[in-house]
Parts: C-alpha cells; structure tokens; sequence
C-alpha cells in the first residue's frame, strides 16, 4: 500500500531518485570535481572581513539585483575576450538555481527540454521538477568517438523533437568533450522556438583553442552560457553560479526568481573572491596537468580515458564499474559511478590525491580491466 505522502506527491515525482553523490569520510575524495586546493588565506581574511562588515546589516534584506556582484562577474567574463556588460548577466544559489530560473521561466507543464545524454545528471532532475517533458538526445551518431556530439547529429535531433528549451554541455559532464562552436550554431538555427542553454561550468579549464559560447551571444537573444565559481574558483560550499544572455532574457528572469533569492553573504564571499581572482584561478593549471597525467597513465594501463577539456577524467575498459569503484574505495579512493557501463569518473585533485588514485589503480587494473 502507498503511503498518505507518496499518494499526494505528484504523479510524475513517484519513483524518482533524489540526486546523491556520496559524501564519505575517505583520504581522498575525487568524485564531485571540486576544486582540490583550498581557498588562499589572503582571500579567506578578505571574505572573513567582508561577511563581518555586512553582518551588521543583516537585519536588512539584500540588494534584489545583485547590482555590485553582476557588474564584477560581467567585467571578470568581458576580460575573457568577450564584451558583456551588467545588464547580460544573472546570478543565484549555485548554476543549478540559474538553470532552475531558466527552466521556471522557459519550461513547464506542456514544453519539453531536449539534453544530449551522458550529460549532467542535474538537466533533467531540474527539468522535472519544473514540470516540463524531459527528451533524452544521444551522443556519438555520426561520429569516431562515442562520447561526441557533431552538428549534423544534433541538428536533426533537435528538429525531430522540436523541443521549447535544448541544453548543451561544454566541456561536457561526465564526459570532460568539448563542443566546437558550429554545433551551437546549428542548433540555434535548427531551432527557432527554442531556448538554447550552453552549460560552461568548466570552461576555466579547457584546453587552448577551444572557443566559449560567449562569442556567439551578440544578435542570438536566445543563447544562454552559464557558468560557475565552485569549480576554478574553489567555491563550491559557497554556492555561486551565473549566466550570461540577452537582457531581455535576464528581465524575464525576475519574474520566476524568489525575492532576495541572493544572500548578503554570499553575495560578500563572491565579491572577495573575485577581487583576488588572478590567485584564485592559479590553480587551474595545476589541475589541468594532473588531469592530462591522468590521461597518460591511464592509456599506459591499457585503459581507455576519454581526452578531457574540464578537472576530470572519464576513463573505460572495465568488466564491471561498480565493481573497480568499490575496489579503490576500498583503498580510501573515492572516484564517480557515473551509471556508464564499463566506466568511471575521477576529479583531478592534487599531485598527492593524483598519485594516490593513479597507484590504486594500477594495482586494479590487471584484475578490473576488460
């Protein structure tokens, strides 16, 4: 018998999985792409600073807009190569709150949302939510690598489901590809009524060459790039994330968001965090050479790690993923079960986290391995 909750849940939440990357105590932890190293004092004593000097006026509600915060993010994105300016960009709890107001906005009940799966785990959990249809799309037709996504594939998805919302992933998660700006095109032109989502969260860490989105944003009023500071930035706990579009779009946002759904605070530790952030990106390079040494011993154990453009690894070639996972979790390496037969996922952390992981699985590798 159903109990009195699930009967009043809603029909299309019964049976459903809450979103749950395992939080355990182990040496090293490598399985939500964090950020590995800690936050600079310098920029800690700043935060500590300007939390205190905002505590005082807690009593009052914060700044609706953001104001100061979206200037500082359009100016930290402009110096990037790409002019945006204050009015372009929106903020909120994490990317997942950003995708969550796009969604509320653009989604609902009767629309459908059309993703190219494996990508982010959280696309269609957000989607649901919302009410809005979710349309599993599919990598690696049409091309070598089956983790790809090329414009001809895409675009004849997209106007087979004819979708109101298409979300593109770049680097993608769990797969760390990047996509090449002609695919992003070809959807934006495939599909006229459609909200077109680029996800960026990584894009901090691509390899040189590979262009954002933001360069496509000038007459597309229907592109979205979203971003976030939990991942170069190192502040994940502090649950920053932001979006750069028209700003039409970023108007018809308000309508959806919460009243003061940005906290003083939080708004305090990102504004510390990027008046610093030359020495908070001083990080990423580091990553991204444990990321690439990943690679390289991977392929030498006879693995097949997929080439990355983000801080993480997906890498193949097991008999049984659950099975490895368990195996270096037994040995206090804590990597993701992405849910990809044959494959996990791991975060690139330090050189000491990287030659922990890298020596676990070496010692897996002749047993685990197909």
């Amino acid at each position: 018998m159903r109990s009195e909750i699930e009967a009043l849940l809603r029909p299309d939440l019964r049976g459903r999985s809450a979103y749950g990357a395992p939080q355990l105590d182990v040496p090293v932890a490598l399985n939500t792409n964090e950020n590995s190293y800690a936050v600079p004092q310098v920029v800690v004593d700043e935060i500590t600073a300007r939390v205190r000097a905002a505590a005082a006026g807690l009593n009052r509600y914060p700044d609706r807009e953001a104001t100061q915060l979206r200037t500082v993010l359009a100016a930290y994105l402009s110096a990037t190569g790409t002019a945006v300016d204050a009015s372009q960009v929106w903020a909120a709890n994490g990317s997942n709150e950003v995708l969550l107001h796009l969604l509320q906005a653009f989604g609902g009940p009767g629309r459908t949302a059309l993703g190219f799966t494996p990508a982010y785990s959280m696309h269609p959990i957000i989607t649901t939510t919302t009410g809005t249809t979710w349309v599993d799309g599919m990598r690696g037709v049409d091309t070598e690598a089956a983790f790809d996504l090329s414009a001809a594939s895409a675009t004849e998805q997209v106007r087979r489901h004819r979708p109101d919302v298409v979300f593109l992933c770049s680097p993608n998660n769990p797969t760390g590809t990047a996509l090449g700006l002609d695919v992003v095109e070809a959807v934006i032109e495939a599909a006229p009524d459609a909200l077109v989502i680029v996800d960026e969260a990584y894009a901090e860490f691509s390899r040189p060459g590979v262009p954002s989105a933001l360069t496509l944003l000038t007459g597309r009023p229907r592109l979205v790039v979203t971003r976030t500071m939990s991942k170069a930035f190192a502040l994940a706990g502090a649950r920053l994330g932001y979006l750069a579009a028209d700003p039409d779009l970023i108007d018809a946002l308000r309508l959806v968001r919460m009243p003061y759904h940005l906290g003083t605070q939080t708004q305090a530790v990102a504004l510390a965090a990027l008046a610093h952030t030359e020495l908070m990106l001083d990080t990423v390079d580091a990553i991204k050479a444990q990321r690439d040494r990943i690679v390289s011993e991977l392929t030498a154990m006879g693995l097949e790690p997929v080439p990355s453009d983000a801080n993480f690894v997906l890498f193949g070639h097991m008999r049984d993923s659950h099975a490895a996972w368990q195996a270096l979790l037994d040995r206090g390496v804590l990597v993701r079960d992405v849910g990809i037969p044959g494959y996990l996922r791991v975060s690139a952390g330090t050189p000491e986290e990287t030659s922990a992981f890298l020596t676990a699985m070496a010692d897996l590798a002749p047993t685990h391995k197909e």
